[in-house]
């Protein structure tokens, strides 16, 4: 089955203590289709300016990425530029040209109207709801934010999250929303507003999954090279997603399976800028080191 995903897509600026690369393909949408494309069709919603390279179109179509809802807007691609330190879990922001995504309102196309697997990544949630109300009867809804949101529109995001599946937050994210230091507590709170399940991120160490009746903890894949943490939890998203779609149920042990996959694909994107680790590994190379994380992680 086909996934939908409305969010961005960027051109990024990014310097790390591995390096620095300029005029790099980013933005929530695009990493998390990357990602996504590995097991199913992936159809894009999102806006770019007149300056964005033609080549990326062609790279997105390239990978079964669907570009019928990327509308090209006159003016700027959205911009954003930011450096990590060697703690690579905080990024910190130079500067934000959000540009023709200032005006971003998501208009589904007819025919991708009836998706059955969405992911609305890190947007107003205003306009995430208003994305819902254009889609028929979905089968999965995942959503992410960011503070930002939880602070300025909180009561925006409480009313989305009674029409999504799951969450997606980071731990600082989550333990904002909710006022709970306990994350347990924190997963228990965000449940209790109408989602099936929260998943939190917690960056280098892994992520834990939380439903109203169990939960599921996965360390993140141990690496000797990390070059750039950007869209790795938008990469996540999109291999759980990916595999989601593809295995087309939703019991506990496929939920598990997916959020083994999304950490795998996360792995391989932060081994080098951009997307470009994404362009070089194939199926093979992820069902090889899904087989590893298993060894690794087997008691």
């Amino acid at each position: 089955m086909s996934i939908l995903v409305v969010g961005s897509v960027a051109i990024d600026a990014v310097k790390t203590p591995f390096g620095k690369r300029d005029e790099a393909l980013g933005g929530s949408a695009t990493y998390f289709s990357m990602a996504a494309s590995f097991f199913s069709k992936v159809n894009i919603v999102a806006t770019v300016g007149e300056d964005f390279p033609k080549k990326y179109v062609s790279l997105f179509k390239s990978k079964n990425i669907g570009t019928e809802g990327l509308h090209a807007a006159k003016g700027k691609t959205f911009r954003w530029q930011g450096w990590y330190d060697y703690d690579l879990n905080t990024a910190h922001t130079v500067a934000t040209h959000l540009n023709v995504f200032q005006n971003f309102r998501p208009e589904v196309p007819k025919n991708l109207k009836n998706s059955k697997f969405v992911f609305l990544a890190n947007i107003d949630p205003e306009l995430q709801y208003s994305v819902l109300k254009q889609i028929e009867k979905p089968k999965l809804v995942a959503c992410d934010s960011m503070n930002y949101w939880l602070e300025h529109k909180k009561k925006e995001f409480e009313k989305l999250l009674d029409k999504v599946d799951i969450i997606l937050l980071n731990d600082s994210e989550a333990r904002q929303f909710t006022g709970e230091p306990n994350l347990m507590r924190a997963a228990r709170t965000i449940i209790s507003f109408g989602p099936k399940a929260v998943i939190i991120k917690k960056g280098e160490h892994g992520v834990i999954y939380f439903s109203k009746d169990t939960h599921f903890i996965a360390p993140a894949y141990l690496l000797e090279t990390v070059y750039d943490p950007t869209g790795a939890g938008d990469t996540f998203a999109g291999g759980m997603m990916g595999y989601l779609s593809k295995a087309g149920r939703m019991d506990e042990a496929t939920i598990r399976k997916s959020i083994i996959y999304g950490s795998i694909l996360a792995s391989f994107a932060v081994e080098d800028f951009s997307v470009d680790r994404m362009l070089e590994i194939t199926m093979d190379d992820i069902e090889a080191r899904y087989k590893h994380f298993k060894q690794i992680t087997k008691f």
